[in-house]
């Protein structure tokens, strides 16, 4: 437990450690946040579009135990006292079945790679599989109790805690303002699949709908498409790609709920959940050209869905909050790059 004795100067450290920043506002995109993005475990500047369309994109699937321990090391922002900051590849699984290489299975081998000895760390807050960016781990029970009892608080209070960036096929209407749908999860052709609930019923809730909340930001807009961040008030699998296909705007690279989303003459519409099952993303001509890749090169779109930053509690209650910031994948940076998006 000596992990949690340092926490108030774990905290206090991360007002001047990398790539973490003490602020009363929320998260933005502002100068400080791009200084940000170039600090410890930031992708370079993106090279010209080439050969490898989605450099730094990392396939999980093939690692052995060992080798992910060493990307996960390598993936690590800070490490201040009992709390680990890390960098989540895209594709990466948090949990699975017994068996399955994950995050949460190779957490052993990680706390004796950082010299933790035998405080093992545990997941306090992380990005989906599908998506990259931030992962908080405590090697102290009572400190990740702590921030998950502040997260839950949040939650309830409706005060967003964690900001997403992601591209977005299509520019949403509004540049502002916040998503809500009913959703419920069904198991469709052996695949676990959410689904949009019209107007819930009581029972419907009770069944496991969830009424989910989640607020939107367009940052940029070019070639037909949007950075934007996204800031989740609720929790349930899958929300924010489901949001913005809601939005005829679905994720770049969604292969699942993208496809969602017809168009005919330019005009797009949602089509019947019912009749649609997960595709590759179709991506026009245009759009295809502006991101140098070929049809092929397109069906292997990793999803441009990235956790960004997370707000901490301050080390005393009148603190001010803290921000944890990741830096964007350099395929995230190139796919920027080639359309010519730009942070305001």
């Amino acid at each position: 437990m000596g992990g949690c004795r340092v926490l108030g100067q774990a905290w206090g450290g991360w007002r001047r450690g990398l790539g973490i920043r003490a602020t009363p506002t929320a998260a933005g995109f502002g100068t400080k946040a791009r200084h940000q993005l170039q600090r410890r475990g930031a992708s370079k500047p993106s090279d010209p579009p080439g050969d490898q369309p989605f450099p730094g994109l990392l396939r999980s699937e093939t690692f052995s135990r060992e080798e992910l321990v060493d990307v996960l090391r390598a993936a690590v922002v800070d490490l201040k006292g009992p709390l680990v900051t890390l960098n989540k590849p895209q594709g990466l699984p948090v949990t699975g079945k017994p068996g399955e290489l994950t995050l949460v299975s190779v957490l052993p081998e990680l706390s004796r790679s950082l010299g933790l000895g035998e405080q093992e760390l545990q997941v306090v807050r992380a990005s989906g599989k599908e998506a990259s960016g931030l992962v908080l781990l405590s090697s102290c029970p009572r400190t990740a109790s702590r921030l998950q009892k502040f997260f839950t608080h949040s939650q309830r209070a409706r005060r967003p805690t964690a900001t997403y960036c992601a591209v977005t096929d299509g520019i949403p209407v509004t540049s502002e303002g916040k998503i809500q749908a009913a959703l419920k999860l069904e198991h469709i052709d052996g695949v676990n699949l959410v689904v949009p609930v019209q107007s819930p019923s009581r029972k419907d809730i009770m069944e496991g709908v969830k009424r989910t909340l989640s607020h939107f930001r367009v940052v940029a807009t070019g070639s037909g498409c949007a950075l934007v961040q996204l800031q989740p008030l609720t929790v349930f699998p899958s929300q924010l790609q489901a949001h913005m296909a809601l939005q005829l705007c679905p994720v770049l690279g969604d292969h699942t709920y993208s496809a969602r989303v017809g168009a005919v003459l330019g005009q797009r519409f949602l089509l019947p959940v019912e009749g649609t099952r997960p595709q590759r993303q179709v991506l026009d001509e245009a759009l295809l050209g502006r991101l140098c890749l070929t049809p092929s090169q397109a069906a292997r779109l990793p999803l441009h869905l990235h956790l960004h930053c997370l707000h901490l509690p301050g080390a005393r209650p009148r603190d001010p909050p803290i921000e944890l910031l990741a830096p964007l994948p350099s395929y995230f940076s190139r796919t920027l790059q080639c359309l010519g998006l730009h942070y305001q």
